[in-house]
């Protein structure tokens, strides 16, 4: 004997794990479902789109915040100092007397940093980015990368207390004219953190050239050195060009390591044996405090952090061209 059910029940039983409404056909609650999710549907996504909005705007807000006061601290300096003065000048005095603003000392340690960085970690995360692509098993590279991008986990003032105890010891050892201070050990220290950006950044490069082009290679008769140097790395150059620059912007912007390995003299030369001072760490040795704020001396972290943003937004500008040139290639 079948039940009749009423069609005035509201209880709700469990089939299967879903449920249906007692008393009214299973289309009908369905109906119901749907016409309630879309009307519900344009508040739901306007919350979303909302949400984006607001973190896309603080981001967006925090940069304009930081060009307006450098921008509004750096012209108060230049009402006081010629641009010109400033930017050709060999000598870098603004604590001393008599006080001299050339910013050319501390461009010229911080491209020296920036440059014997990228002679340490170019050779050495390129072979490594080459054999983790294309010579290494896929369990090795699943254990090996991971432990090689803990090294970008490791903060900068370790490195510079590496630098100090165990690398200029070997340098001056091997140089004895070399200062306990010198930018060798800074450019090895500074070297070694950004290993990781280029490791990862040109073994993805590597990884996206297509499986086409190995293989044609490979049926021509070339062999797997061959095929890695004549075809993948001429596919992937511009990526991994790409990757070199944005290393060697976190090489500009490093400061402890860069501060505590390479002294605080600005100086003028190209001599990795000496004592010199980059843009950031002078940033750091004037934002101690001692300093009163409001004088020119003060002010000349703004003008000096301008023109630190200003370069390394133009080697991130000409990476991320290169990126996209790169992604226009494969598309």
């Amino acid at each position: 004997m079948t039940n009749e059910r009423s069609d005035k029940e509201q209880s709700v039983e469990m089939h299967g794990g879903e449920a249906a409404v007692i008393g009214l056909p299973r289309s009908t609650s369905l109906e119901g479902a749907g016409g309630l999710w879309s009307r519900l549907r344009p508040v739901y996504e306007g919350l979303i789109h909302t949400s984006l909005l607001i973190c896309a705007s603080i981001s967006v807000l925090v940069t304009v915040g930081i060009v307006i006061v450098l921008l509004y601290e750096s012209i108060k300096f230049f009402y006081d100092v010629p641009v010109i003065e400033f930017l050709t000048g060999t000598q870098w005095t603004p604590l001393l007397k008599p006080q001299h603003f050339g910013i050319l000392p501390l461009l010229c340690g911080t491209m020296l940093v920036a440059g014997g960085s990228a002679l340490v970690a170019v050779p050495i995360g390129l072979g490594t980015a080459i054999y983790l692509s294309e010579y290494a098993s896929p369990l090795f590279r699943d254990i090996v990368k991971p432990l090689l991008e803990i090294l970008a986990g490791i903060p900068s003032v370790v490195y510079g207390y590496l630098a100090i105890v165990f690398v200029s010891p070997i340098i001056r050892e091997i140089f004895p004219s070399a200062g306990v201070f010198n930018a060798a050990s800074a450019c090895v220290v500074v070297g070694i953190m950004i290993l990781p950006m280029i490791i990862s950044l040109s073994e993805d490069v590597l990884q996206s050239v297509p499986i086409s082009l190995r293989a044609a290679a490979s049926a021509l008769g070339a062999n797997k050195f061959e095929v890695t140097v004549r075809v993948v790395l001429p596919a992937a150059m511009s990526g991994i060009i790409a990757s070199f620059l944005l290393a060697v912007s976190r090489a500009i912007g490093e400061t402890m390591a860069v501060t505590l390995a390479a002294g605080a003299t600005p100086k003028l030369t190209l001599n990795p044996l000496e004592s010199i001072q980059t843009m950031t760490a002078y940033i750091v040795q004037v934002s101690l405090g001692d300093t009163p704020a409001g004088t020119i001396e003060y002010r000349t972290i703004f003008a000096v952090g301008l023109a630190l943003f200003l370069t390394t937004m133009t080697m991130n500008l000409i990476a991320q061209y290169i990126l996209s040139r790169v992604g226009e290639r494969y598309e």
